[in-house]
Formats: structure tokens, C-alpha cells, sequence
């Protein structure tokens, strides 16, 4: 053991895939002086899978780290460009996308010989003693022991690591030629949707090579397709009967293939001591989007430079931590999108050739509408005719229709609570407010959740619709909507807050009881919001269901009076409705609790006595939370039931949002995080449906457009930090149509200001 500070000189290394080894040769290449000991429990010739894609980023690099590796692996690359997608007869191909791949058995080969002529001590065939043990007679133990990671388990309480598994079975097999593309083919069988994710790896100069190919499907479909049968080699030959077109009738072969279900791993930490994880043992991501590998080196790279540039072991696993950890989420979360998309792929089976093939290539929310545009404009502009943009019209600017209102673009003002209202009544704040936004360019505008009861208000400052004054109020506000922005829309969402009501304003305390004040609060079951906080809300008999109902038809008419183009019910988030439809918050035992069927009944009555009041010309949408984020509440599969439900009822979108129903609750935060929810909706019902959620660029807004995830895309955030955020996405996409124009007053102020100068030539301040 070396003293503290004159960093490790005995390494010990776990596990001999790409990550350990390249960290090896790395850490031996900075300090030759090192002792590097690496255990490998395989032979040296024995790997899983066939083909490894590493990306630009990654090579650079091992370029600047190692130049003879970088070298090495120069001469052995198949790169390629396009990406192919074969669907009933029709193949999508798309361009621009650069890849670079070789055999995992090569890359291996390299690493072993760089390994070897630095000196590193490589042990094949050997068992490594555990973590334990290594860490006492060594400064540093590197755990790249992969996805089954035993170094992990051993140390479960420290790492605290969280393994997810998910629903398809896949198998990584090869084929003894060299594909042109990337290849994505979707078989449509008798059992159920298979896919096949292919490349190329490696190519020889009298036209052979070879292609690694890895076959998936949801678990039913493996079951019932007989792919659970113990003789691997007849799965094989299945597949390749399966995939022949895009075989050209070639076999198939395996290396020791066996049927595998994905699992995700998490850590909270990453290191433990002096024993730290790298790649899989650390963290996975999905094959689909290739970054197994490219992870696992990527780590190795970081964790050698952080090595070397701290002082101090502890200083440099804490910042080989911090660097990595950022990168490797943003990483699962596209994977994790990724991964999904393959899961849920029957739902889109029927999408329109070009679409499906935007959908799946958008499908991580990496590669985005305006990216695919700059790789492919040829296959973009395709995609864009068939969605049906009108000329030089990008999809966010396309009209659409619900009953007897055209929106002029797909941008939704989402609702937002400003809690400014005195008693209930919206004043200058609310006009200049949504007025705002109006003028902005949005093709709907929508308040905040409007309460149909004094009782019914989640603050003091919420706005309400069940007196003449507030009615009088909201009529002011959409008289100048309609004549100041003519061909903007303005919704009004009806609700009735339950259990989350007589709470502090926002920003005094959220979800806080009053002071002093309080009014009674009512829910389907008499469970508090946050128990020893919030008050018991008493549950409602029939009477009360009886007068809420009324409560919103008085409001329905109040808001039909008012002008309101649209009227949203809102039935997520918690409140009284949503406490009907979720399990967590509804304990009933009478007709209104108990399965979903049962539970979707007073949501349902409340939807129906709206509807019959409301226009008919003038649509009605409802907002529903589409999981709770908390075991045992709503799943995704109940919400496309709720949806389902509400459809038939008439209503004519769904406006898909999720969570804040249970305190508790462990949303999967990140961009774009609640659109798969409407995505599943929407492909599995054929119903429009208002994505909401992180969606913040103009770019995002197209690909989800475009993708057919979505048909309007609800924005908060973006819109209060720019009140004009439609037009300003207008004008950086160089649109100057019809579904966004400027009003007169402000047209002048439809191109960038100019700014300072920064490209003017520099004096020159030295001689020679």
C-alpha cells in the first residue's frame, strides 16, 4: 500500500470487457511505475455479442488519451451513413447519420495487446478474489464486472444500487454478411410485432463480412411464438426464417445466444472506499441506441484522467463521479426513451411509411426534427408533405380541427395557476396575463384551473366561475383576446380542487394548510393530502356529488356566456375529480369506488352534464394525470382506459399530464419525461391528445408533431419566461405565414434586433 496522496500505484482490476481493459492500459500509460493486475474469469477469445458502435465523440477521444489505440482501431472500422427502416413492403431510408463499428472479439484483441505491451498483469480464465480482498492489498479496485456485477451485490449497501427489468426478450446473433445500413425491420406475425435492430461490422474485400443482429419483442410475443423452448439453435433458425428478406435468406449463427430481458442499472454511489464500478456494474442503457460500450470506455477514460489530476484517491472518485454521472443520465434517459418506444412499437404499426420511420428515429428525443433536417432534408421534407404542412410550413404551424375550432398552430398556453384572484374574480393581472400570451402567438390560450365553488378553490387567490362578477371579469378577458389577437383560442379548465384545497398561496407555502381561514374541504374518501398536515376532507354522499355536479354545470354556462372556445375538465393533479379515478385516493366501497370502471363514474356524470350544456360546435377536452408515480396508484394501461372512457363519452382530445395526486410521488423527471404517456394514448386510441411537460423548444414541439406523438403541445414554463415565444419561434425557423402572424402593432418587431458588433476586424496591437 502506498502513503496517502502519492495517488495508487497497486491497481486491481475486476473484469476484462472494453472498460476495464482500456482503463487498465490507460492508468499503466500514465505511470508505467504502476502495478495493474487484471482478472478476467474468461478466455481471452470469449465474448458476448458480435459488433460494438462507438461514436465520433468517444473516438476523439481515445484518440487524444491513447493515439496507438486509436490508431489500432482506425484500421479496423466499418463506418457507414444511412440508416434503413423496412415496414410492409416499404423501406425509409435516412441519411447523414455517421457511424463507426467493429467486432467486440477485435476491440478486445487490441486492448489485450495494449494492455500487454504496457506491462499490464492480464489473468484469463481466472477467477479475481472479491472486492474485499483486493481493496486490502491494493490503492485502487476497479469493478468492470458487468450488468451481473458481484462486486455490486457484495457492497449493495453502499452502492445502493436499483435494477430495473423490462418487458422484451431480445437475442444478439450475427449474420455472415455485411449489411449497407443500419437496418430496422418490423414482422408483423401471427404471435406479434418482432423487431430487428442490425449493422455492419465488418467488411472484406471480396464482398463478405459480417452484420450483428439482435431480434426483439414484448415477452407475450416470445412466449407464444415458442421461442421459450430450451434448444437455442432452433430459435435461431426461427428468427432467420422470420428476418429472411432482410437475411437474403442467409442463416443465422450464435455465440453461446441465449434469450436475455434488459434491466436497467442505477447506483446512488459509485465508488465505496477505494473500490469504484465502471460501465454496466455502474450503470446500463439500452442496446437501441448503441452506448454500451461507448459508456464503459468513456468511464474508463474519465476515471484515468481524474486519477492523475487529484491529488488524493477519494478527490479523484468523487470527481470522476460528478463528471460522469451527469453524462450517463442524460444517456439512460434517451435510452430509456429509447427502450420504451420498442416496447410500446405495436401501438404505431399503423402509422403512416414515412412517419413511423420519423417516429423511430426521433424515438430517443436525441436526434429531433430540426437535426434530422440538417442530416436528411430530402427525407424530412417527405415526412413533413405527408404529415400535410402546408408549403415552407413547419409542423408546429399546421391548423388543426376539433368540432367547430381551428387552431391556427399547435401551441398550447398550458394552464397555470398565478393565485391573484380576489375572491375568485380575475383582475388586470389575468387580462395582461393571458392577453399577453394571446398576442404571443399561441394558437390556444388557456387559464388557469377555474373553481366551480367557493369551497372548491385550492387558495384564497384562485380564480372561480360561480358568481356574475367573475363571469363579468372573464368576459372582459376574452373580448380582447378575440379582438386583439383575432384567430387565437382561449379554453377555460373547470375544476374543483378536493382534498388539495384551503392551502397557502404558491409561494407562501405550497400545499400548506391556512393560517387562519380555512374552509371545509370534500374528496371521494376521507383520506387528508398529507396526513398530520392537511385537514380530513369529509367524503361526499350523495347530496354532495349531486351539488358538485351542479357546481360545474353552473360554470359550464357561465363560461359558454363568456365566450370561451374550448372548456377543459380537469380530472389529473390530485384534485376532486382525479381523487375519483386513482386507487391511492379512492377507498370507496358504494358504486363509486373499488375497480376503474367504477371509479370513472362521478368523473364521467360530471363530464356528461358539461357536455350536454356545452355547444355543440365547441370542443371539450379533459386533463387527466396518466400515472400517480407511486405503486399501487394509476398505470399507464389504466390511463389509456380513462382516456378510452372519456372519448366515448364525447370528449374530443385529452390533454395528458401525470402525477401530483399522492405526496409521495417519484416522477422520472427530464425533457419532454410526461410526452410517452400521450404518445401511448394517442396510437393505442387514435384520439387527439396535448402533450405537456419539460417540452421546451420549438424543435421538441415539431418532433413530437411530426412523430405523430402528439397532435398540440401544451407549454408553461417557455411562455412565462417569453410571452411571445410562438412568434419568436416563427421567426428563428424563418415563418412568416398564416399560423403565426404578428399583430400590426408589434410587426415591426418581427426580426432580431440587431446587437453589438462582433465581427469586426481586430486592431492589430503587436509587430511581427
Amino acid at each position: 500500500m502506498t502513503a496517502p496522496g502519492a495517488g495508487p500505484q497497486r491497481i486491481a482490476v475486476i473484469g476484462g470487457g472494453p472498460g476495464g481493459l482500456y482503463a487498465a492500459a490507460l492508468l499503466k500509460r500514465l505511470g508505467p511505475a504502476r502495478e495493474i493486475t487484471l482478472w478476467e474469469r474468461n478466455a481471452p477469445d470469449d465474448t458476448f455479442g458480435f459488433g460494438v458502435v462507438l461514436s465520433d465523440e468517444t473516438l476523439g477521444g481515445i484518440e487524444h488519451a491513447d493515439p496507438v489505440v486509436h490508431r489500432a482501431l482506425q484500421r479496423e472500422f466499418v463506418r457507414w451513413d444511412d440508416i434503413d427502416i423496412v415496414h410492409r413492403g416499404h423501406t425509409q431510408t435516412s441519411g447523414g447519420h455517421g457511424f463507426a463499428a467493429l467486432g467486440r472479439r477485435r476491440l478486445l484483441e487490441i486492448l489485450h495487446e495494449r494492455c500487454a505491451g504496457l506491462g499490464v498483469d492480464l489473468r484469463f480464465c481466472t477467477r479475481a478474489p472479491s472486492a474485499a480482498e483486493l481493496a486490502a492489498t491494493h490503492d485502487l479496485v476497479i469493478a468492470a464486472d458487468g450488468v451481473h456485477s458481484a462486486t455490486r451485490e457484495a457492497h449493495a449497501e453502499s452502492f445502493r444500487p436499483r435494477v430495473t427489468g423490462h418487458r422484451c426478450r431480445y437475442i444478439w446473433l450475427a449474420a455472415d454478411f455485411a449489411l449497407d445500413a443500419f437496418r430496422f425491420e418490423i414482422a408483423e406475425t401471427a404471435y406479434g410485432v418482432m423487431q430487428l435492430h442490425a449493422y455492419p461490422f465488418s467488411r472484406s474485400p471480396d464482398g463478405g463480412g459480417a452484420s450483428t443482429v439482435i431480434v426483439e419483442m414484448r415477452e407475450e410475443v416470445w412466449r407464444a411464438a415458442g421461442f421459450d423452448v430450451p434448444d437455442p439453435a432452433e430459435s435461431v433458425d426461427q428468427c432467420a426464417k422470420i428476418f429472411a428478406n432482410a437475411l437474403g435468406h442467409r442463416p443465422l449463427r450464435s455465440n453461446n445466444s441465449a434469450w436475455l430481458t434488459f434491466r436497467t442499472v442505477v447506483n446512488e454511489h459509485w465508488s465505496h472506499g477505494n473500490t469504484v464500478l465502471i460501465g454496466d456494474a455502474a450503470h446500463t442503457a439500452h442496446f437501441s441506441i448503441g452506448s454500451g460500450t461507448k459508456l464503459a470506455v468513456e468511464d474508463a477514460l474519465a476515471l484515468a484522467a481524474c486519477v492523475e489530476e487529484h491529488p488524493s484517491l477519494p478527490a479523484a472518485l468523487a470527481a470522476y463521479e460528478s463528471e460522469r454521472r451527469p453524462v450517463v443520465e442524460s444517456t439512460q434517459r434517451a435510452a430509456a426513451a429509447s427502450l420504451r418506444w420498442f416496447e410500446e412499437l405495436g401501438t404505431y404499426v399503423d402509422q403512416p411509411p414515412r412517419q413511423f420511420a420519423f417516429n423511430l428515429l426521433t424515438r430517443s428525443r436525441r436526434v429531433t426534427h430540426d437535426n434530422l433536417r440538417l442530416r436528411d432534408p430530402g427525407f424530412t421534407s417527405g415526412v413533413e408533405e405527408e404529415f400535410g404542412c402546408p408549403p415552407a410550413t413547419p409542423p408546429m404551424f399546421t391548423p388543426l380541427r376539433l368540432r367547430g375550432l381551428e387552431l391556427r398552430n399547435r401551441v398550447v398556453v398550458s394552464p397555470m395557476d398565478m393565485y391573484s384572484a380576489t375572491d375568485g374574480v380575475p383582475g388586470d393581472f389575468h387580462l395582461v396575463h393571458l392577453g399577453a400570451r394571446a398576442l404571443g402567438g399561441a394558437g390556444l390560450v388557456m387559464t388557469e384551473m377555474v373553481c366551480v365553488s367557493p369551497e372548491g378553490r385550492i387558495t384564497p387567490g384562485c380564480t372561480g366561475l360561480y358568481t356574475d362578477e367573475q363571469a363579468a371579469a372573464w368576459t372582459r378577458i376574452t373580448d380582447f383576446v378575440h379582438t386583439s389577437s383575432p384567430g387565437t383560442a382561449i379554453g377555460v379548465q373547470l375544476g374543483h380542487s378536493g382534498r388539495k384545497g384551503s392551502t397557502k398561496l404558491m409561494w407562501e407555502g405550497i400545499d400548506q394548510p391556512l393560517d387562519d381561514g380555512n374552509w371545509p374541504v370534500a374528496a371521494a374518501s376521507p383520506l387528508p393530502y398529507a396526513p398530520d398536515v392537511n385537514q380530513v376532507p369529509h367524503s361526499l354522499d350523495r347530496a354532495g356529488l349531486d351539488a358538485v355536479r351542479e357546481r360545474f354545470a353552473a360554470a359550464a354556462r357561465r363560461a359558454d356566456a363568456c365566450g370561451f372556445d374550448l372548456l377543459e375538465l380537469h380530472c389529473a393533479h390530485g384534485y376532486l375529480l382525479s381523487g375519483f379515478l386513482s386507487p391511492l385516493t379512492n377507498h370507496r366501497t358504494d358504486a363509486y369506488g373499488g375497480p376503474l370502471a367504477h371509479r370513472l363514474r362521478f368523473p364521467l356524470e360530471v363530464f356528461d352534464t358539461v357536455r350536454a350544456l356545452w355547444p355543440d360546435d365547441r370542443p371539450m377536452t379533459v386533463r387527466i394525470s396518466a400515472t400517480d408515480w407511486a405503486e399501487g396508484g394509476t398505470t399507464a394501461e389504466d390511463a389509456v382506459e380513462i382516456a378510452r372512457a372519456f372519448v366515448a363519452h364525447g370528449a374530443d382530445a385529452i390533454d395528458v399530464s401525470t402525477g401530483q395526486v399522492v405526496p409521495g410521488e417519484r416522477p422520472e423527471y427530464g425533457r419532454s419525461y410526461q410526452t410517452p404517456y400521450a404518445d401511448r394514448i394517442r396510437n393505442t386510441l387514435c384520439v387527439p391528445v396535448i402533450a405537456v411537460g419539460a417540452i421546451s423548444s420549438w424543435d421538441d414541439v415539431n418532433s413530437l408533431l411530426l412523430a405523430g406523438r402528439s397532435d398540440l403541445c401544451a407549454l408553461a414554463r417557455p411562455h412565462l419566461y417569453d410571452p411571445h415565444w410562438t412568434l419568436h419561434a416563427a421567426a428563428e425557423q424563418g415563418y412568416s405565414g398564416p399560423g403565426a402572424p404578428w399583430p400590426l402593432p408589434y410587426r415591426a418587431g418581427s426580426r432580431t434586433p440587431p446587437t453589438g458588433r462582433t465581427d469586426a476586424p481586430k486592431p492589430r496591437l503587436t509587430l511581427g
